[in-house]
């Protein structure tokens, strides 16, 4: 009788270690689904952002990567000229979810209900200076670098370079550049310059004309001639500063990531990356209503 009563105490441990070993199983099962899950949010899809052609190298070279070692999101940037890229958001050409302008202004285009209602709040975070950059290979690179620059780019074949002000705050920054010169300086030659449509070019051409010799010397921000090496002249008494602001904008495709996006740029870490190629650091302070809750750490109301 003992022996049996043995026996069936052992098998009854037995049952009872495998009903705990099975019970175990499902346990282990959240924690490696929550893992997964962890993982996935991390590097959920795709940011689109719209921004000024002048930020094109450090967005490709050193935000896009930093911000997707930071957050797992894959940073799909399409620079172009502030005001056409406005315009496309507003005409729904393009679709996306930060805007990154060149100027301050361009976001009241894209406010309230006539405007689509695609803004409803805006932070500046940088400036940068405009600048006359020009080719070393240029035969007018000793003229520019010894005479005064309003008296070089009037001189026989000089071929200088800007953008379009219809479409990129920067044009319209370089014809108040001339135009200023032109009255201080008393060179009606300068004015005539600012009106040449034969000088104007996409913001995202323009550094590679000058890089390829096509141009003797273009209008840039401090931040694009820094982050392509090239040398630059600066305007003197002529000062214009452009003022770079970001939103994330509504009826975003991912409102998440949009976001994300914004608190990493405006982050201490996103500020080094800027201030590296030459950007001044702008206090964050939020223009209109709305700015998430994700974002208050970063951005003054």
């Amino acid at each position: 009788m003992r022996l049996i009563k043995a026996s069936r105490r052992r098998a009854a441990l037995a049952l009872a270690g495998l009903a705990a070993a099975a019970g175990a199983v499902p346990a282990c099962l959240p924690a490696t689904s929550s893992a997964s899950s962890a993982r996935s949010a991390r590097s959920n899809g795709t940011v689109r952002v719209l921004y000024a052609g002048s930020l094109a190298d450090v967005m490709n070279n050193s935000i896009a990567p930093a911000f997707h070692r930071a957050t797992g999101y894959t940073l799909n940037g399409y620079p172009a000229g502030s005001k056409e890229l406005a315009a496309e958001i507003k005409g729904k050409v393009r679709q996306a979810d930060v805007f990154v302008s060149a100027s301050p202004k361009l976001n009241a285009t894209l406010e309230g209900k006539k405007n689509g209602n695609w803004v409803s709040w805006f932070a500046p975070f940088a400036s940068t200076k405009l600048v006359l950059g020009y080719s070393r290979s240029s035969s007018f690179a000793n003229d520019l670098r010894t005479k005064p620059w309003y008296q070089v780019i009037t001189e026989s074949g000089f071929r200088l370079g800007f953008t379009d002000p219809t479409l990129d705050p920067k044009g319209v920054l370089t014809v108040a550049a001339l135009d200023a010169a032109a009255k201080k300086y008393s060179d009606p030659a300068l004015a005539q310059i600012a009106n040449n449509q034969n000088d104007l070019f996409p913001e995202e051409d323009l550094v590679g004309r000058l890089q390829s010799g096509q141009l003797d010397a273009g209008f840039f921000y401090t931040v694009e001639a820094t982050a392509a090496k090239i040398p630059t002249v600066s305007l003197g008494r002529i000062d214009e500063t452009a003022t770079y602001t970001i939103t994330a904008l509504n009826r975003a495709p991912n409102t998440a990531g949009g976001e994300a996006f914004v608190k990493f740029l405006l982050s201490s870490q996103g500020q080094r990356l800027l201030k590296k190629v030459g950007l001044t650091h702008v206090r964050p302070v939020a223009s209109g209503r709305g700015v998430p809750y994700l974002l208050n750490t970063v951005i003054k109301h």
